[in-house]
């Protein structure tokens, strides 16, 4: 989800703007808190704001509203309007290029990447294995649809749309499924004590390329912010991020695709990056794992691209 940052040097004012949903101002808040600690004699200032993709028909939700919104801090960032812009990276589509005089100057240490069910408040039942046959649940993904049928065949899973905290509501409002499965850290508002709430195993629900990850843009020839940056980029984030999204361009997919991608560091220190693909009902899956040194991403998910599309994986993806 996209946020940007206006610095004014006369002023010492750090101006930081977000979309306008509960998440993107989650992280406008974690922007500015991290770059406080490096300038804590500047100024902040945050600002929600709603972008064209998000007023036209579709919305931010669509693949075209998502690349819609990009370009659009894209050419706020080149025209000087804003100085940083900030993405929640899983949103960004892969066949996105960043403009010449652009680069990711940071990405912010990784969040919780588990998704979690939610259960209805009131719900007899605490995990996903516990619902009876023929319940439902709600998501609101193609990657979760899939796992999620794949795990639980005998599961009606209905698609939803909104916020994390929308899709609670609507959950609680009565909207006719047990449970809705979205991702922890996307949940902005506290839930109740005691509410049921099941984290996901890795294993049962592998996340979307670039889940949980946030990337912060800059000018190249912006040298102070660049500089400011550098202090909160984190070097396994990127790492990760980058072998996820070298994948997901590979196969030449995006958000809604049928795909899932997890990257990690083993103990040894090098990298392993997950990658799969399935059909949204979840009868057919194919999954590929392989290894490679922690500074190697981007030929990682080359590799793992090339041995899901040997497999046939983008007929998949074409369906």
């Amino acid at each position: 989800m996209p946020i940007f940052v206006s610095v004014s040097v006369e002023q010492e004012l750090l101006r930081i703007g977000t979309r306008t949903s509960p998440t993107a101002r989650v992280h406008a808040l974690q922007v500015r808190d991290l770059l406080a600690k490096t300038l804590p004699e500047v100024e902040t200032e945050v600002t929600t704001i709603e972008t064209a993709a998000e007023r036209r028909a579709g919305g931010f939700a669509s693949l075209h509203g998502r690349a819609a919104a990009k370009h659009e801090l894209d050419r706020q960032l080149l025209e000087g309007r804003i100085d940083l812009a900030v993405h929640w990276m899983k949103e960004v589509p892969s066949d996105c290029t960043v403009p010449e005089g652009l680069t990711f100057g940071a990405y912010l240490r990784r969040e919780d990447i588990h998704d979690a069910a939610v259960f209805r408040t009131g719900s007899p039942y605490r995990s996903l294995a516990e619902l009876p046959r023929g319940s439902a649940v709600g998501a609101s993904s193609v990657h979760r649809c899939g796992q999620l049928l794949r795990y639980r065949p005998d599961l009606r899973v209905r698609t939803t749309s909104g916020d994390a905290d929308s899709q609670i509501d609507a959950l609680d409002a009565g909207a006719g499924y047990e449970a809705v499965v979205l991702a922890r850290s996307e949940i902005a508002r506290p839930l109740a004590p005691g509410r049921a709430v099941e984290t996901l195993s890795l294993a049962v629900m592998c996340p979307p390329i670039g889940a949980a990850a946030v990337g912060v843009a800059c000018r190249t020839d912006d040298v102070r912010l660049a500089d400011l940056l550098y202090t909160v980029d984190d070097p396994v984030t990127r790492s990760h991020v980058t072998a996820e999204r070298t994948l997901q361009h590979g196969l030449k997919a995006h958000y809604d695709s049928p795909i899932a991608g997890h990257c990690e560091t083993l103990p040894d220190g090098r990298l392993a990056l997950r990658g799969m693909a399935f059909t949204r009902d979840g009868r057919h899956l194919v999954e590929v794992r392989e290894h490679d040194a922690p500074n190697r991403p981007t030929r990682l998910g080359t590799r793992v691209s090339a041995a899901l599309l040997s497999r046939g994986v983008g007929a998949l993806i074409g369906a």
